[in-house]
């Protein structure tokens, strides 16, 4: 899998001008952005130390180091986890082989999910995988009815026609999902069912190569979602991601509405259609 440490400091080195550091910019330069030399430099560590840290040699890098590097490279506190992971690579844990598949999702999760009856609702797993999701969750995503068995958020976004349609803000989705994915792809080197989704994505999307070329990293945390619904319409998000204790790699992702919005309106609709019939009580 192509993820390597050096590809990310090169693409981190060409996003910042040397007058942003307060370097003067002399003549006409080779590189876009800052020369190895001037981080190394601005870093306090030789040049060819950091030289060895860009070629995947640095394996023995101290933290001191890399957050002297991440703070000349202005990277954030995710951008800055990713540079560890890729400059020392996490060892695997246990019973986690190279290509593992989906993993169960507990019990009392599931349970958790079918109580939600007015948050659509659904775990994400490993390699966006969407692994569980309750009634509303599913009457919003359609997670039951897409093709392809089980579904995945990134080659929904990606491969899925109707997804640009789906998501309003496509783009912003877009970028978001490579971005994750990014993030766990340095967590998790040696993936080779993650390897073999990035190559499946890259060979199938341009945007997808293009994204994937930026090597942005983000968590997947909080934000906003805008859906248009192929039965009513726009609905305006927010989301929420919460770690699922106990499960590794597991996130609980729910959206939310303030009470009597239009969108609160919508999902009370969507939540009628797709609510079990009730037996009647004996009399």
């Amino acid at each position: 899998m192509e993820n390597t440490v050096g590809d990310f400091l090169r693409s981190r080195r060409a996003r910042i001008q040397p007058e942003e550091v307060g370097l003067a910019a002399h003549g006409r330069r080779r590189v876009q952005g800052l020369r190895r030399e001037e981080v190394a430099q601005l870093a306090g560590v030789s040049v060819d130390y950091y030289v060895r840290l860009e070629q995947g040699r640095g394996g023995s890098a101290s933290d001191a180091v890399l957050d002297a590097v991440a703070r000349v490279l202005q990277l954030d506190e995710v951008e800055a986890a990713h540079l560890r992971s890729l400059a020392r690579p996490p060892k695997p844990s246990a019973g986690a082989g190279p290509s593992r598949g989906r993993r169960a999702v507990r019990e009392g999760t599931r349970l958790l999910l079918d109580m939600m009856t007015g948050v659509p609702a659904f775990v994400l797993g490993r390699r966006m995988d969407v692994l569980a999701w309750n009634a509303l969750g599913d009457a919003v995503n359609g997670f039951s009815t897409r093709p392809g068995g089980a579904p995945n958020a990134a080659r929904q976004t990606f491969l899925d026609p109707a997804a640009r349609e789906f998501y309003v803000q496509w783009d912003a989705v877009a970028a978001e999902t490579v971005a994750y994915l990014r993030r766990d792809a340095g967590l998790h080197p040696g993936d080779g069912v993650l390897a073999a989704l990035i190559g499946e994505l890259s060979l199938r999307s341009e945007d997808f190569g293009r994204l994937w070329a930026d090597h942005q990293v983000r968590e997947k945390t909080h934000g906003v979602k805008l859906i248009r619904h192929p039965l009513v319409g726009e609905l305006d998000f927010g989301y929420e991601t919460l770690a699922v204790n106990g499960s590794p790699d597991q996130l609980l992702v729910t959206y939310t509405t303030p009470p009597g919005s239009p969108t609160a309106q919508k999902l009370a609709l969507l939540a009628s259609w797709t609510a079990p019939e009730t037996a009647g009580l004996p009399e």
